[in-house]
């Protein structure tokens, strides 16, 4: 098994060290009450909304952490291991922006496009769970969240990754999934979906995703705790100053999460970026987001809880050299850093625009991850010996029984969307790139494309009519 660390036993002890003495001294504000009455009655020193957590709570909840949890497809007959040295893609969540696939341009994304993107996702092999990836701008903003939720449960089985826009977001979703389960047992037993929870940097949690993280620990369902710190902006411009920062925010949530619920299952998760002090922008692409994405699920792995990073995501608005370079970089190191759940395959422009050629192409590069994390197999090496004895020199190994047994389990085989051909061969075929390869396989994939509706389906839409009624009305 091939993996990747960058810290060692006394760098991961001295930022866990360092970490407990701010959340002592310098603490974190918390902007919802319930939260802030939580803390209090636990032992936490709370001034309004200043909140100082002693080391010992800290280490006190997190023992009561899951160190796994099964997420579950939406029939409840798969399930993926969330935890362990285990790793699963999905694109990320929320990007505002659409690369329209026929045109080439780039515009807001529409509800035909979510559905797009669902389908697509639904047939990549390397990409295990769904994401309400994209907002749809042909809705009100009051429903989008759980919109978004409803056309992924309607059109793809796999598990989602998601979150909500709203306060009261989290509570609506939760009817959305309880439709499809069956009841809220179920859900908490064969949770189908993790909710982002996302801590505002630094230091911050709002009123809306600390009601968001008490919502889903109320249920047991899956929080992943994702800090965004931006380096040399909204965290310190070293890469072990940002670590403390998103280890301390992301501890505190946790704290919050584990008192409203013990036990309740939580992701230890990251989406850092560097600062471009050039041109004011956020780089999640920079190799430094990359480096402290892998560090802070050393940390989690650390602590025995469950891991997510942002990497596999682009910088750039085309995918071209530098989207292929940053997100191959990303996706390879996620991987060898066996964080659980990798966010960000398909994802341009900051995290803010999807890309369907982009995903397909990512989802070669997931599966070339799969292959490189497994490393070297020495299962049959007492048959080499006498396999080139048998082939003996000047010989070659393609009719052997061996190559034909070992080829497809030992080496990666992609699709077309990348070219394998001779110069010659490329130039006959049309000298096509991968781009256009990649969107000749968009293409195909949704033209061929089989829609399996849910067995619950009239149950999904009657609670999704309910909810858009209830923000109809209110308006």
């Amino acid at each position: 098994m091939t993996t990747l660390e960058f810290l060692s036993k006394e760098s991961i002890q001295a930022i866990h060290s360092v970490s407990m003495q701010v959340l002592e001294t310098t603490g974190v504000k918390v902007g919802n009450q319930n939260a802030l009455e939580l803390l209090s009655e636990s032992g936490c020193v709370v001034e309004e909304q200043s909140v100082k957590v002693p080391s010992s709570l800290v280490e006190e909840v997190l023992q009561k952490v899951p160190r796994s949890f099964d997420l579950y497809t939406r029939d409840g007959k798969k399930s993926f291991k969330i935890g362990s040295d285990n790793f699963v893609f999905n694109p990320g969540s929320s990007a505002v922006y659409y690369k329209d696939w026929n045109a080439g341009t780039i515009r807001k994304g529409t509800s035909k496009d979510v559905v797009a993107l669902i389908q697509l996702v639904d047939t990549l092999e390397h990409i295990k769970l769904q994401s309400t990836a994209l907002i749809a701008s042909d809705v009100p903003e009051t429903i989008s969240d759980f919109h978004r939720l409803f056309l992924s449960l309607k059109y793809s089985p796999k598990p989602i990754v998601t979150g909500a826009f709203r306060k009261e977001g989290v509570q609506d979703m939760e009817k959305l999934l309880v439709s499809i389960v069956g009841d809220s047992k179920t859900l908490t037993e064969k949770p189908i979906a993790i909710f982002d929870c996302c801590p505002l940097s630094p230091l911050v949690w709002s009123d809306l995703s600390c009601q968001n993280l008490l919502d889903c620990a109320s249920v047991g369902i899956p929080a992943e705790i994702v800090p965004a710190p931006l380096m040399g902006a909204t965290s310190p411009v070293t890469l072990n100053g940002t670590i403390v920062q998103s280890n301390v925010e992301t501890l505190s949530g946790i704290v919050i999460a584990q008192l409203a619920n013990p036990g309740t299952p939580v992701i230890y998760g990251g989406a850092p970026g560097s600062f471009d002090m050039k041109h004011a922008t956020p780089r999640f692409g920079a190799v430094e987001a990359l480096v402290v994405a892998c560090a802070l699920a050393e940390m989690g792995k650390h602590y025995g809880i469950p891991t997510h990073g942002y990497l596999g995501a682009s910088d750039s608005k085309i995918e071209d050299s530098q989207s292929g370079f940053e997100s191959a970089l990303g996706i390879m190191l996620g991987g060898l850093a066996r964080i659980n759940v990798v966010s960000g395959p398909g994802m341009l422009g900051q995290l803010n625009c999807q890309s369907l050629e982009k995903l397909v192409i990512d989802n070669e590069i997931c599966g070339s991850a799969y292959r490189l994390t497994r490393g070297i197999d020495m299962e049959d090496l007492d048959v080499v010996a006498n396999l080139l004895e048998i082939v003996g020199p000047g010989g070659n190994y393609l009719g052997q029984k061996h190559t034909s047994k070992r080829f497809r389990s030992e080496h990666f085989m992609p699709s077309d969307v990348l070219c394998r051909l001779m110069p010659d061969k490329w130039l006959e075929s049309g000298s096509k790139t991968i781009l256009a390869r990649a969107n000749e396989r968009v293409t195909s994939l949704l033209h061929d494309y089989t829609y399996e509706a849910p067995e619950d389906l009239e149950k999904l839409e009657l609670a999704y009519d309910q909810l858009k009624k209830k923000y109809s009305s209110s308006e």
